[in-house]
């Protein structure tokens, strides 16, 4: 079965179920959906879409009852669905202005109170549907084969080009079955989850499988939960969730939030499947997590580490219900210097890798090496490859970029693989991530492409030099921070104001981004290691800020209004959401 079949079922043999409850910041219910009125609602979706089956239609909606009608009323319809972040701040975000211009939608789902403020904003030759405003109807949905085209889940790396992962019915229905089998779920299996809708884990993993096992889901806001941590607790202890989960920094948020005062009465014994997932797990986090929450009812076993993406429609490995993490320890120096992962020597470095759990069955993962195309041997670091009925098609209108991710081969074998651009190795079948092949920096859940933050950062203050800029993940104590260096223009390497520059630069990535530095580097003319080409080596960038630092810019100080010098260093941001 796909998914409209699923829920046409569920509609039919138990109307009055509920579905999803909606609760507020305050924890508070806000809507409740029954599977029939979803069904009917979702009908209602399909009937009124102006569109054909196969053409796109945008979803750009808060967190809320719309989006999953408007969803579902999508895969009804045989209409191809591609969420989006929902565009704010009176204008878009440069990666979804990207994502319309990609997919090239034929109609904008979303709210009647959201059409004005969006039709000036987004401009293109698409009609607009208020999804609260249409009626429920009666009828069936489009007949859909397994390997018709579902929606497409855009990866929220690059913003400049966006690329739209094709996620066909047959790819989401395997990834189903494979997260209900890992995480022992039946109807009986309450969900809560607050990850984004538009996001892979948000949509996938907390929306729909809660809807095919046919069990119940408690929907808060990513806001609420950034707000308020601890209401995902006392949420999971109300409705005595089976399931929630969420990337490593959320279970680190939480640890944070009951150091600064005291933990709300929760009982967590219900909690069987912390799924900890989207990011690298952190041993540390995972004990420190255990420890807090444990006098909570909270059990080690629960914690569950897995490892996915987009490209495999979304889990690729898991830990198993009640199993509870393992941890490699890992000689550091082995790693830095040839890959591998054998035991340290006495009174060595040791690396501590958290395990993301075992090959689900019907996929297959190999470690290859990158350069060569061939298996690598045991301990060896090499790119995680996937090869299953899960992995999506390609990517939406670039044959060449899924040529070169999904239809790779390891040399002498005749399949094909997903290149994740991942590093691991698998040890006693437990795979363990060690780190990117891309250049990428994930920041509490969401991957960001360093040239993107680099060229809004460049483009944020006329000091700043184009072209002339690094960005670069660090550990902080809640997951990675991003580090930029940043070179200031030969003009202004005498003049300016700091302050003004790093305001300057905050803003504009939390417009563009939503993403706040750990810190901002401005350096002198010439600082930022390139090649010879004039690529900057953020690796290399990333060394010399660990070790000897960088030469900052310090304009001739000149008295402010208040009377304090102004000139000074460029200061470490606070570390946001």
């Amino acid at each position: 079965m796909i998914v409209p079949e699923v829920l046409a079922s569920r509609a039919a043999q138990s109307p009055r179920r509920t579905a999803y409850v909606f609760v507020d910041e305050g924890g508070e219910e806000t809507r409740v959906l029954s599977y029939a009125e979803l069904h009917d609602r979702a009908l209602g979706v399909a009937a009124a879409l102006p569109c054909r089956p196969g053409e796109r239609a945008l979803l750009a909606f808060p967190q809320c009852p719309e989006f999953v009608i408007a969803f579902l009323g999508c895969l009804y319809a045989g209409v191809v669905a591609v969420p989006v972040n929902p565009p704010r701040r009176n204008r878009a975000q440069e990666a979804t202005a990207a994502v319309v211009g990609d997919s090239a939608p034929s109609v904008v789902l979303t709210l009647r109170s959201s059409i004005p403020p969006l039709q000036q904003i987004l401009a293109g030759p698409f009609a607009w549907l208020a999804v609260d405003e249409v009626e429920p109807a009666r009828g069936a949905p489009v007949a859909r084969r397994p390997g018709d085209l579902a929606f497409l889940q855009y990866t929220s790396g690059s913003t400049s080009t966006p690329k739209g992962v094709m996620v066909s019915h047959g790819n989401l229905a395997a990834n189903q079955e494979m997260i209900a089998a890992a995480f022992g779920h039946d109807e009986d299996s309450t969900v809560v989850g607050w990850a984004p809708f538009f996001h892979d884990q948000g949509l996938i993993g907390n929306l729909l499988q809660p809807l095919w096992v046919g069990a119940r889901a408690i929907m808060m806001s990513p806001m609420a939960f950034v707000r308020r941590p601890l209401l995902w607790l006392e949420t999971i202890s109300r409705y005595r969730a089976h399931t929630s989960g969420g990337p490593n920094f959320a279970f680190d948020a939480c640890v944070s939030a009951a150091s600064r005062g005291p933990v709300p009465a929760i009982d967590l014994s219900c909690w069987k499947v912390a799924f900890n997932g989207a990011e690298p797990v952190r041993p540390e986090t995972v004990r420190a997590f255990t420890a807090t929450f444990a006098p909570h009812g909270f059990t080690a076993a629960a914690m569950h580490p897995c490892y996915g993406l987009a490209e495999a429609t979304l889990i690729v490995t898991s830990t198993g219900k009640l199993r509870g993490p393992r941890v490699l320890p890992a000689d550091a120096a082995a790693l830095e210097i040839d890959a591998t992962t054998r035991a340290a020597p006495a009174g060595g470095r040791v690396r501590e890798l958290a395990g993301s759990g075992q090959v689900l069955a019907g996929e297959t993962v190999r470690i290859v090496d990158p350069q060569s195309l061939r298996p690598c041997p045991p301990t060896a670091v090499g790119e995680i490859w996937v090869a299953g009925p899960a992995v999506a098609q390609g990517y939406w209108r670039r044959p060449e970029a899924s040529a070169d991710t999904f239809r790779a081969r390891i040399d002498g074998e005749p399949d094909d693989y997903l290149r994740t651009g991942d590093l691991g190795v698998i040890e006693d079948g437990e795979l363990y991530v060690v780190g990117r092949v891309k250049d990428l920096a994930i920041i509490r859940g969401r991957n960001y492409y360093p040239h993107d933050v680099e060229h809004t950062v460049a483009s944020a203050h006329p000091a700043l030099q184009p072209g002339a800029g690094a960005a670069f993940a660090v550990p902080g104590a809640e997951g990675e921070r991003l580090v930029v260096v940043q070179e200031v223009r030969r003009e202004h390497r005498r003049c300016g104001d700091p302050r003004e520059v790093l305001a300057a630069v905050r803003a504009a990535l939390a417009q563009e981004h939503e993403l706040s530095l750990a810190e901002l580097v401005v350096t002198l003319p010439g600082r930022v290691p390139k090649t010879s080409s004039g690529k900057v080596r953020r690796a290399a960038a990333a060394a010399i800020h660990a070790a000897e630092g960088f030469d900052r810019w310090s304009p001739v100080a000149r008295p402010s209004a208040t009377g304090v010098q102004q000139g000074a260093l460029v200061q470490p941001d606070a570390e946001g959401v």
